[in-house]
């Protein structure tokens, strides 16, 4: 008996039935087979070595593709765990996922230390493996055998994963003399794991519960080709160079102190000043597009987020309620801006006439994050959104939505983020449970995002399960120069909350209709968007957002006077900067504005004095020649200013 397979360009051929994926390719080519690392099967990633029975659309996944690394780094988590196996008998095992970049695994050594020399050892045990060339072997396996098999290894943490799963669902892989339980999918052999290097090693409470055991995660990554390594490790040096957390303090931009608490940044007069600039870009921005700026208070009562569905969704990862002196009371610091904004709306009736409404917030938020999890301004506990909640009639979803990704486009060009992609954000459809609202509602949003998407020629790819519980949403995911990936804007199409706040305009029929909701956060939070500004830019602002713009540098105490007075002058003509009047020779003040990257350094002395001028030297670029302070003004005066 045949199925049908359909490829990628829309073709179909004949195979038959419980064909390979590996086959596949070898008929279509001798070189894609050499190349093949996984298959998608009906949207779903399988080895290669599967049976397939029944008709499908299939797309053969290389390393080339996200689809083929991502099978390629959850087989070298599994070659990991059999290195470390041989190498440390006894060792038990938790999860071992790929992720963006490698995988990590989360293992108990019982107490062994694991540092750089084990590392190493892991590794040359890693690379011996693979040289073997094993297959990865799937078995389906029975509940029963699958306690029995790792209860006789002692392993507790996989026990406990198989608790959770179905008999008949249950699967074993084996490499070698290696056997774990996963759902695959893997490559075809160890074979083509050519470079490995293991990263590090970090803490990690089993399954995120900081009442479980502290396991040690140890993240690595490989690759086909030593000189992809290579050029990894180069850009993960980079990295170090751009962290957020090291500029942020060369650069005198925020701090955290334990005795304000893990998570919660505190601003320092530079960064505050980038922030601001942030915030009024935005505020321009929203003003030319019709929003009406609102403020709410940083708590909420708990009826608010039952109304919401917050708490139940949320409620337990949230900080701790509020309680006053009377019983009857109970606050939740705010961890959403947008039951606030339903409020907001609720205030008086509405007619159609009226909508669009929209209610604009930098809004604080607070969400309780595991320890483990915090990292800089990436992952904080307080943090603040520039918000909005667009209020609209059914017809006017589409018109609002293709105008809000203007904005987030608009955003981007103005900060220099050329390279994004658009991801339509679905609910997962084998776990609605997670959702609320009816299909209907969620269908039309989806289609409605798409459609917008489409008018706007946006390049998207649809994900499954990364929707809000509310409704679908498109998310702007970003590369930065070092070409790593962020979710930065984002936009949510929400029929929900108008039906839980009972939200009401009064249509041209005279009858009572319920709006649409808009969420958008073009930043999304500007902690987060702040850290991916400053290592996609290594700190190096843009002209208009730069904390301080220029440094006066005099080359005696003799020129005080006059470099205060070009101080002065720029200031009048709203420029940002400083007079370093210490007692340094020039040579050092130079370096030190360097290293502050400061984007213009303008030195006097006796010639400048007299003629009433300034030598320019740009960072990074070095002297641009003399010139009076009026031409200096004009030659830069675009980049002085914020983009309109």
């Amino acid at each position: 008996m045949n199925i049908k397979i359909t490829l990628p360009d829309g073709s179909v051929r004949e195979f038959p039935q419980g064909v390979k994926g590996i086959e596949i390719a070898q008929r279509i080519s001798e070189g894609l087979m050499r190349n093949a690392l996984a298959i998608e099967v009906n949207g779903e990633i399988w080895d290669l070595t599967r049976p397939i029975d029944k008709d499908a659309s299939i797309k053969i996944f290389t390393w080339n593709d996200k689809g083929g690394k991502y099978a390629f780094w959850h087989s070298s988590a599994h070659l990991f765990a059999e290195a470390l196996e041989a190498l440390y008998p006894g060792t038990k095992f938790g999860i071992g996922p790929p992720i963006e970049n490698g995988f990590y695994y989360d293992v108990d050594l019982e107490g062994r230390t694991f540092g750089d020399e084990e590392l190493a050892a892991v590794e040359k045990k890693m690379s011996e493996l693979a040289k073997q060339n094993n297959a990865f072997v799937r078995k389906d396996v029975s509940k029963a055998d699958a306690v029995d098999y790792f209860t006789k290894k002692g392993d507790q943490y996989k026990l406990e994963l198989i608790e959770g799963l179905q008999d008949g669902s249950i699967t074993f892989y084996q490499q070698g003399n290696f056997v774990d339980l996963c759902r695959g999918p893997h490559i075809p052999s160890t074979g083509p794991i050519k470079a490995i290097k293991l990263l590090n090693v970090a803490g990690a409470y089993w399954r995120g519960d900081e009442k479980n055991k502290m396991l040690t995660r140890v993240y690595g990554i490989t690759f086909p080709k030593q000189k992809e390594l290579d050029e990894y490790l180069h850009q993960l040096e980079e990295a170090k160079k751009r962290d957020h957390r090291k500029l942020g303090k060369e650069l005198e931009l925020f701090a955290f102190s334990d005795k304000v608490g893990q998570g919660l940044p505190l601003w320092l007069p530079k960064g505050t000043i980038l922030r601001e600039r942030l915030e009024q870009f935005m505020r321009r921005a929203q003003i030319k597009a019709g929003y009406e700026p609102v403020v709410t208070p940083h708590i909420g009562s708990k009826q608010l987020y039952v109304t919401s569905g917050h708490y139940e969704k949320y409620g337990k990862d949230s900080f701790q309620p509020i309680h006053t002196p009377d019983e009857n009371e109970e606050f939740f610091l705010k961890p959403m801006n947008c039951p606030h904004h339903c409020e907001i709306y609720k205030i008086k009736p509405r007619s159609y006439k009226e909508l669009p409404v929209r209610l604009a917030e930098f809004g604080t938020v607070y969400r309780y994050e595991q320890s483990g999890e915090l990292h800089g301004l990436t992952r904080v506990r307080g943090f603040t959104q520039d918000d909005a909640h667009i209020f609209c009639r059914p017809d006017q979803v589409k018109e609002e939505f293709v105008k809000v990704i203007d904005l987030v486009l608009h955003v981007f060009k103005a900060l220099g983020f050329e390279n994004y992609t658009a991801q339509v954000s679905l609910r997962s459809p084998e776990n609605k449970a997670k959702y609320v609202g009816e299909d209907h509602f969620w269908e039309r949003a989806e289609r409605e995002i798409q459609e917008a998407a489409d008018e706007r020629g946006l390049k998207t790819v649809s994900v499954l399960g990364e929707a809000a519980f509310y409704g679908p949403k498109l998310d702007f995911m970003v590369r930065d120069a070092l070409g790593r990936s962020w979710q930065l804007g984002t936009i949510q199409v929400d029929y929900q909350l108008p039906q839980r706040f009972e939200l009401e305009y009064v249509g041209s029929d005279n009858q009572k209709h319920r709006p649409v909701m808009i969420h958008r956060a073009p930043f999304g939070s500007l902690e987060r968007f702040i850290a991916v500004l400053i290592e996609h830019c290594a700190g190096n602002f843009p002209l208009w957002l730069a904390p301080e713009q220029f440094s006066v540098l005099p080359i005696s105490e003799k020129f005080n006077d006059y470099a205060q007075k070009v101080v002065d002058k720029l200031k009048e003509s709203d420029i940002r900067g400083f007079l370093d009047d210490r007692d340094e020779k020039i040579g050092r003040k130079i370096r030190d504005s360097e290293v502050k990257k400061v984007p213009f350094m303008l030195i006097v002395g006796e010639k400048e004095a007299t003629e009433s001028k300034v030598a320019v030297r740009k960072h990074g670029e070095g002297d641009k020649g003399t010139m009076d302070l009026t031409e200096f003004v004009d030659q830069f005066k675009t980049d002085f200013k914020m983009p309109e």
